[in-house]
């Protein structure tokens, strides 16, 4: 029989290790892993050197925007710019879009701007917000991967935070799985106007981050519910998620490029570029969101990319209090992790099992995220060694402003395949992914 696609590499990770392997793709999907020489008939052949063979990574954080912000990022351009990343599937966030996905309905309208400008496959989180736990089975049934929820300003009005009784209300519910943005309202100062990012990063103290981790699990222990805490900055809280899943709580956590690979010692005034909720902390806290990745508190690495208009993000003031709290990165995840990964002593391994088997696991999507017969064909060739300074021409996302520009990274994409074929500009195939999606 011949195959569709053949990709080899001396470099393949596996879910048991790196080794020279070749994978053979037929229907989408993978329908055999041999040794790198193994002659397999297929249509197309591609020998990948030592070029890694990696899955195609899952980011469960991401904020496209659309519809109502299109204008901040949009279907399109995120895609693209996850597919230039290595990024096969993402889970869009129930805002900054209009209308915000709190219902089955706004679910609809979400899902009809998405489709036929998807690059990558799409899923959705639905929203919890104040008043609408009446809704969430409902949105539920509808195919959301779980729910969002804020304890502490959103950052737009829509989307309102969440008090513990609302929580335990929406909990109560709907059996889901919800993710939590876990910072502390009482614990957060008002910014003050100011370039220093010291000032910035002193409104929001690690212990807002630790009081609302400590909170959510309580609630969420009460209330028997499965809990994800959301772009962890605070090193302060590992002890508690530490203490929940030795105690069999069903939490987890994330945490972003930005936090493990920028540190608070670097960020000049005025770079509003760096600005984040919860903010990049110092690096004595970056070693310990480390050591949490390595023992396995922290099971997943995704991006939180939230764009917005440039004008919002850098405003000519450089003032931290009024510039848009969020960084673009769906593109620049990998490279990043990569270089700081490799310097403290990691591999490739560790790199997928952090951005591509655990995210994919963490929403149930168990033929995504790993090279195994049966899984999808999504797949990347990653060149684990060229060195190079970021290039903001070379950004797809709709705005090119990140804190990574001229950035020196080692690793380059070199091409991304979504289901067996590679992803172009001008051919978008993303599906829309629903919870218990299966192609088969």
């Amino acid at each position: 029989m011949t195959v569709d696609l053949v990709l080899r590499s001396r470099r393949t990770v596996l879910p048991d290790g790196e080794r020279p392997a070749a994978v053979a793709v037929g229907g989408g999907r993978i329908v055999a892993v041999t040794d790198y020489r193994e002659q397999v008939p297929a249509t197309v052949d591609t020998d990948l050197g030592d070029v890694a063979l990696l899955p195609g990574l899952v980011d469960t954080h991401v904020h496209v925007n659309e519809p109502g912000r299109t204008e901040w990022e949009g279907f399109a351009t995120a895609t693209l710019a996850a597919a230039a990343g290595g990024v096969t599937t993402i889970v869009d966030m129930p805002l900054n879009s209009l209308p915000p996905t709190v219902d089955a309905a706004a679910l609809a309208v979400k899902q009809q701007a998405a489709t036929g400008r998807c690059h990558v496959d799409v899923g959705f989180w639905g929203g919890a917000v104040p008043g609408n736990a009446p809704a969430l089975p409902d949105l539920y049934a509808a195919g959301v991967f779980g729910f969002k929820a804020f304890l502490a300003d959103s950052g737009v009005p829509e989307f309102p935070p969440l008090d513990a009784g609302q929580l335990a209300a929406a909990f109560a519910a709907v059996p889901a799985l919800f993710v939590i943005h876990a910072e502390q309202p009482d614990q957060l100062h008002t910014a003050v106007s100011s370039t220093r990012y010291r000032d910035f990063l002193a409104s929001r103290p690690p212990a807002a981050e630790v009081d609302a981790v400590t909170s959510a699990i309580d609630v969420a222990r009460r209330g028997n519910a499965r809990i994800h805490i959301l772009h962890l900055s605070a090193a302060g809280a590992l002890p508690v998620l530490a203490a929940a899943r030795r105690a069999g709580l069903p939490v987890s956590a994330e945490t972003c490029p930005h936090y493990l690979t920028l540190s608070a010692e670097e960020i000049p005034d005025g770079a509003t570029e760096f600005k984040c909720c919860p903010p990049i902390r110092d690096r004595a806290n970056q070693d310990a969101l480390w050591a949490a990745l390595a023992d396995g508190t922290i099971s997943c690495v995704v991006s939180d990319h939230s764009p917005c208009l440039p004008a919002l993000k850098t405003p000519d003031t450089g003032d931290f209090s009024t510039a848009w709290g969020g960084i673009a990165s769906v593109q620049m995840g990998l490279p990043a992790v990569w270089t700081e990964a490799r310097r403290r002593g990691f591999g490739l391994g560790d790199v997928v099992r952090w951005m591509a088997e655990g995210p994919a696991d963490l929403v149930g999507l168990a033929d995504k995220g790993r090279i195994v017969v049966g899984a999808q064909a999504d797949l990347v060739a990653f060149d684990p060694t060229p060195s190079y300074h970021v290039d903001p021409g070379r950004l797809r996302q709709r705005h090119p402003v990140s804190p990574y520009n001229g950035r020196r990274l080692t690793g380059i994409v070199r091409a991304t395949w979504l289901r067996g074929a590679p992803i172009t500009p001008d051919a978008p195939r993303g599906r829309l992914i629903t919870r218990g999606t299966d192609d088969r």
